[in-house]
């Protein structure tokens, strides 16, 4: 019994130990033995294509894939014994002993978080081990990082000598952070699984490219990828997004809505005659009390736009030939019963308005004014006030290039729920819901000498330099008023900033044209009041009112009043309206310098052959010291006069070193290989600073380093 005992408890003891085993390979060192099998002949072998970048309109990366790895050691690998075919552990022992310090060292410089000793106690930890997957870091590194690991001693070593080895991952990467973040959009934690939301998921099939097929050969005992169809990389998407524009906004909403302690705001940016939307902001409170991108609001809100709204409505009956910016009526005092509904002025407890021209409505924003207006012509008839404004393409979903657009709601008086309060709500923003960004394509539309174009987010994708397939500007409505109304309509508008409400919207550098909007928002089933009154302030306008530029659409969500679109949206309007005017400036070239001026350009130190031969065709005069013109190489600074440029000689004598300050990297690295030093550059630009001092003696092999700067 004791020998049977004893054989089912070895018998047991082996089991457990094949079960360990099995599971320390399929986990920890998974990635090393997968290795191992790339190394073996491999057919039909799916090669993934790079996905292509996302680009801004003035050419900056906006979104793009980046290498990420983890890196390990392998302590079982090494040099072989030539005879027994064996790895000489005592010799790579050693070696490892020797390196330890400036290996941990190392790492510390890199990964500032973990400290030497940190390193040295987890490599020695990892050798006992006799570990063949040890993960040296637990993060993530950037390619940088891992460029910097591999110059370590022993890590600089091919992955079957020195055993360091990694695993590498492409990285989806937003270059600005969290701008235009919901606009971009972003791809699954595999981004081969595709895209999630945004101009990612819109564009996928052309930013995601082509997969390639490969297979794996012996070839003079080597094995060798043999690539049977090549992958063909994603397009690059250049968007209509301006980085700059994008960074003015942001900053303008986020600092505005910290003040009202808001929960929601949005802005957009758009081009008048093309469409393109150069920013887009969508900003949601969040539990830690900050602002960030949760949804795309612009596109997707569903709400009531209120008093922005009654531009549409006045159009409407400019449209119809009821009324003209003159027409008139008496508004009381500021309260009017509705059937069966009190409408209110927002200064009805100062006694109203009184009489008022449709101009001064608009100016003042008066409800009861505009609700009477198109009460008194479309009661009898409420179904030619909608038609006039479907007419205007107000009902029609946009078709964005990005996913969630929200689709207008404008209801008839045939349909459900109409009654006869309805209409005069309608007029001045309620009882319909519009997204912001279908009424900033209104107000773009007026701007645009009522040509309504569709909002684009996309000019071009490009492969290779070469454009595989364009957006062009696409017309949803080429007039949605006579050219009558649109002249009254754009007149109200600039009115509406320049003697009305909306003045903090203005600028003293240019005009202004726009409406405010301040509304309530219905919480649903609790309605307007239950729960808190939460309102929604707005401007939306365009600028400059002359020769319009951009439109622009700033709306904001907040709990409890004070609530005023003007002061509130308004402000923030005219601080971007300025900063991108300003930004958008362009001066004549003429106005630069005067025709008889000499402009003298600025040159590089380094080899002037090339800078002479510029020079020469630009006519600029030059005065060359010490130099012979039939010098093959010329080294030295060049120096600018009012009138000429003054070449002096900077070559240093034989066995110094020379002076390479000033110069660019090109002719700096040049120069110094080719006396024997070795370079290393850091930063970018002209050489600010170099680690050997100039004229000191030159000892051949030594390392220099230029540090660069613009």
């Amino acid at each position: 019994m004791n020998r049977y005992f004893f054989a089912v408890l070895l018998f047991g003891l082996i089991g457990v130990a094949i079960v360990v085993k099995a599971g320390i390979t399929m986990f920890a060192e998974r990635q090393y033995w997968e290795d191992v099998a790339d190394r073996f002949v491999r057919e039909n072998v799916i090669v993934k294509p790079n996905r292509g970048n996302i680009i801004s309109s003035d050419g900056k990366l906006m979104a793009s894939s980046l290498p990420e790895y983890k890196i390990y050691m392998d302590f079982m690998t090494g040099e072989k014994d030539p005879k027994k075919g064996k790895v000489i552990q005592k010799e790579k022992d050693i070696l490892l002993k020797q390196n330890l310090d400036s290996i941990s060292k190392g790492l510390h410089l890199i990964f500032q978080n973990k400290s030497t000793a940190d390193f040295k106690a987890q490599i020695l930890k990892g050798r006992r081990m006799k570990s063949r997957n040890y993960l040296l870091y637990p993060d993530r590194i950037s390619y940088i990082q891992y460029k910097e690991v591999k110059k370590l001693p022993i890590f600089r070593l091919n992955q079957y000598k020195g055993g360091f080895h990694c695993q590498a991952f492409n990285q989806r990467k937003k270059l600005f952070g969290s701008l235009a973040r919901r606009t971009l959009g972003s791809v699954y934690a595999d981004p081969t699984l595709g895209a999630r939301n945004g101009i990612e998921l819109s564009f996928d099939s052309l930013l995601k490219g082509h997969d390639g097929i490969t297979h794996r050969q012996k070839v003079m005992n080597k094995y060798l990828s043999i690539v049977d169809v090549p992958p063909i990389d994603g397009c690059n998407v250049i968007t209509t997004i301006n980085v700059d524009m994008q960074d003015i906004c942001e900053k303008a909403l986020v600092d505005k809505l910290k003040e009202l302690d808001a929960t929601v705001g949005v802005v957009v940016l758009m081009d008048v005659q093309t469409g393109d939307v150069k920013a887009i902001v969508n900003m949601t409170k969040c539990p830690d009390g900050n602002y960030y991108e949760i949804r795309n609001n612009a596109i997707s809100d569903m709400l009531e736009p209120g008093s922005t709204f009654k531009t549409a409505s006045v159009m409407v009956a400019l449209e119809d030939g009821y009324i003209t910016p003159d027409f008139g009526m008496q508004t009381g005092n500021g309260i009017n019963n509705m059937y069966g509904r009190n409408m209110k002025d927002w200064n009805w407890y100062r006694g109203g308005f009184g009489y008022q021209t449709v101009t001064h409505m608009m100016e003042v924003s008066s409800n009861v004014g505009i609700s009477m207006v198109i009460d008194k012509f479309y009661k009898h008839n409420p179904g030619k006030f909608v038609d006039g404004l479907k007419r205007m393409s107000l009902n029609k979903p946009l078709h964005l290039q990005i996913p969630g657009e929200g689709i207008p709601n404008i209801r008839g008086p045939k349909e459900r729920y109409f009654a006869k309060t309805t209409l005069p709500w309608m007029s001045i923003g309620y009882e319909t819901q519009i997204p912001p960004i279908n009424l900033l394509t209104f107000y773009n539309a007026i701007a645009n000498n009522g040509v309504m174009v569709r909002p684009r987010f996309v000019t071009e994708a490009v492969r290779n330099g070469e454009v595989v397939k364009e957006y062009p500007v696409k017309v949803i409505n080429p007039k949605i008023c006579s050219d009558k109304t649109l002249k009254y309509i754009q007149e109200i508008l600039r009115k509406v900033v320049g003697e009305g409400l909306a003045k903090p919207a203005g600028s003293k550098q240019f005009h202004v044209s726009g409406k405010t909007g301040t509304a309530q928002i219905s919480q649903g089933s609790e309605g307007y009041i239950n729960g808190g009154r939460h309102y929604l302030v707005s401007f939306c306008g365009y600028f400059p009112s002359e020769h319009p530029k951009y439109s622009l659409i700033v709306s904001i969500q907040k709990q409890h009043l004070p609530a005023s679109g003007g002061l509130m949206a308004g402000s923030v309007f005219s601080k971007i309206a300025e900063r991108v005017y300003a930004k958008d400036l362009r001066l004549p070239l003429d106005s630069a310098a005067d025709s008889t001026s000499i402009i003298i350009p600025a040159v590089k130190a380094g080899e002037l052959n090339e800078a002479r031969t510029v020079l020469n065709e630009l006519k600029i005069n030059l005065q060359e010291n010490d130099f012979s013109t039939n010098d093959k190489t010329l080294w030295g600074k060049a120096l600018s006069t009012p009138t000429s440029i003054k070449f002096e000689n900077i070559t240093e004598k034989n066995g110094t070193v020379p002076n390479v300050i000033g110069m660019g990297a090109k002719d700096a690295v040049f120069l110094l290989e080719s006396i024997g030093l070795k370079v290393n550059l850091t930063g970018v630009g002209k050489v600010k600073k170099q680690s050997l001092a100039a004229k000191s003696i030159l000892i051949k092999g030594q390392t220099i380093e230029l540090t660069l700067g613009l």
